[in-house]
């Protein structure tokens, strides 16, 4: 398979730039999961019909990884300016990160951050890592956490064309479900950005289970794929962790025959890099987990998910889950209808219809 299996057109104006108000006012495309040709079942719904696609007895499996204000600039000892994005924590003081310069970055590069938290603070690059990616270590008189939250912006993706990320961002790039003591993601996970309060009493209120899994959003989701064959490339590793309380609960839906909904990609990963035997196990580690069409998934009965860019191993993921004609052919449908796309845009339901659905 090459990338180019996996492209579709999209106007940029499809594009969205801002979240829509409330958050659970989005659009909802709701396609039939069909491994095998071109699904005719769409259907154009609002995020708000989500209840009427869940079945009573659905667990409801959410990311509540925290969004840290990733984004960090800074100047070297020449005066030129420099990007450091906070991907992966190794320590209290050191990350993965992307460092951008004019010149290309090297070992033992200073990257000065100016914050009134930690008087003159700095990135001391201590190793390259490839792929511009390197390891950075923050030194300052303050705690690590302190002086990202003052000097870092929210991580919001190149696609949104705005000089700096808004007030409003910090609290729109945040789901429902992230928890203060979660926080480690450099990128939001899409799908939950959707939810309210008022749709998860809804939920609740049927009978729908809900528990959390954590995986903090780094380069595995959004790197872009550079090899020719699809199978060449290889998935920067992201952190995951499973509690026990969701493993059990995961585990009890399994063997009750009941379905696994996953909100998002990032869940959808954990749960499969974890699932092998068909049970999940509990546990904290790294995932490279690469999805693509022929994975044979174990847990993940039903996928909420955005709309991913063209060529995109996330698009591969939802491809592998849903049929690649199919979703192309939902891609087709939801340009034509006008959807708005990726992180801020519309939601897709990928899932078995039920027997009522089809009459």
């Amino acid at each position: 398979m090459r990338p180019g299996d996996f492209f579709y057109d999209l106007p940029p104006e499809l594009i969205a730039q801002e979240p829509v108000e409330p958050r659970d006012s989005s659009r909802l495309l709701s396609v039939e999961r069909n491994g095998t040709g071109i699904s005719t079942g769409l259907r154009d719904l609002a995020f708000l019909d989500l209840p009427s696609l869940l079945r009573p007895d659905d667990l409801l499996v959410v990311n509540d990884t925290r969004v840290i204000p990733a984004r960090v600039f800074g100047v070297k000892s020449t005066g030129g300016r420099v990007e450091v994005l906070l991907l992966a924590r190794q320590s209290k003081t050191s990350w993965e990160a992307l460092v951008r310069s004019a010149k290309r970055p090297r070992v033992g590069m200073v990257v000065e951050v100016d914050t009134e938290a930690g008087g003159d603070a700095s990135f001391l690059v201590t190793e390259n890592l490839g792929d511009g990616v390197f390891t950075v270590e923050l030194r300052s008189r303050a705690p690590a956490d302190e002086v990202i939250e003052e000097v870092g912006t929210m991580p919001l993706p190149p696609y949104i064309k705005r000089p700096e990320p808004r007030a409003r961002d910090k609290r729109w790039y945040q789901t429902l479900f992230s928890h203060e003591d979660k926080a480690g993601s450099s990128a939001a996970p899409t799908a939950g950005l959707h939810f309210s309060r008022a749709i998860m009493d809804k939920l609740e209120k049927m009978g729908v289970e809900k528990t959390c899994v954590t995986l903090d959003v780094g380069l595995g989701t959004f790197q872009p794929i550079r090899a020719d064959d699809v199978a060449d490339h290889k998935m920067h590793r992201e952190r995951y962790h499973i509690p026990e309380e969701s493993a059990d609960k995961i585990n009890r839906a399994l063997d009750q025959g009941r379905r696994v909904v996953a909100v998002g990609t990032t869940v959808t990963r954990v749960l499969e890099h974890c699932g092998g035997s068909g049970h999940v196990e509990a546990g904290s580690g790294w995932t490279e987990l690469f999805i693509l069409p022929g994975f044979q998934f174990k847990i993940v009965g039903a996928l909420l998910t955005n709309f991913h860019l063209p060529e995109s191993t996330l698009l591969m993921l939802v491809s592998a889950f849903g049929g690649k004609d199919n979703m192309l052919a939902a891609y087709e449908h939801a340009v034509s209808r006008k959807y708005r796309f990726f992180s801020y845009g519309d939601a897709m339901f990928i899932g078995d219809m039920s027997e009522e659905d089809h009459d």
